[in-house]
């Protein structure tokens, strides 16, 4: 995959169920081209995947089995409900190299900020977690994975942070776009974007045909 798309974000407003079919469909060819998968998020969204994932033909139940597919509400990375981002870190280190010791051929990964961030929903730790996870794709080219942004559920500065630390944006399983809002190295800076510019540019995600 060009390094370009590997670390992308999605970006979205509405109901969440609206990308599952899109992420889905992504799970289905990385299982296929021997990668493995992981997903994280809410109980009824590891829910919902599973049952997507088996409407695009997953075996979801052998895939689980094998270990091929981790769909998961476990967050064995917060320090009670704190985010700790060094564990989070050192735990996804961990993922990519225990897939490639099992015969995957890289680890692509997805899962929703609010939900990794834990209960005390501490925003100001999402700047820095994005860029030390920007140096793990930068090392590891066999990462490969979508952070999900929910804009109905996270502060509008979340977001900003989001379209700053990813140089790809998510539209659909065959279809992502260059960010113009990409920082590039200015690490931990945040995005000079005006509320209506945030505005317009997930309005705009949101018209992309999914």
């Amino acid at each position: 995959m060009d390094p370009v798309h590997r670390h992308r974000c999605l970006i979205y407003d509405g109901a969440p169920s609206r990308y599952l079919p899109a992420l889905a469909a992504v799970m289905r060819e990385q299982l296929r081209a021997g990668i493995r998968c992981l997903y994280l998020n809410s109980p009824p969204m590891v829910s919902d995947m599973r049952s997507y994932l088996a409407a695009a033909g997953v075996d979801v139940s052998h895939e689980v089995a094998k270990g091929s597919l981790i769909v998961s509400s476990d967050r064995p990375h917060l320090a009670g409900t704190r985010f700790d981002i060094g564990r989070m870190i050192g735990q996804l280190e961990d993922a990519i190299s225990q897939a490639l010791n099992e015969g995957y051929r890289g680890l692509w990964a997805t899962g929703d900020m609010a939900w990794e961030l834990g209960p005390e929903q501490n925003f100001n730790q999402l700047l820095e977690y994005e860029w030390r996870l920007e140096e793990v794709f930068l090392r590891r080219s066999s990462l490969s994975g979508i952070c999900q942004y929910h804009k109905d559920t996270l502060p509008k500065q979340a977001v900003r942070d989001g379209l700053a630390t990813h140089a790809s944006i998510f539209i659909n399983e065959t279809l992502s776009r260059i960010n113009p809002y990409y920082a590039h190295n200015q690490s931990f800076k945040a995005l000079p974007v005006s509320d209506g510019e945030l505005d317009g540019v997930v309005a705009g995600l949101s018209r992309a045909e999914v």
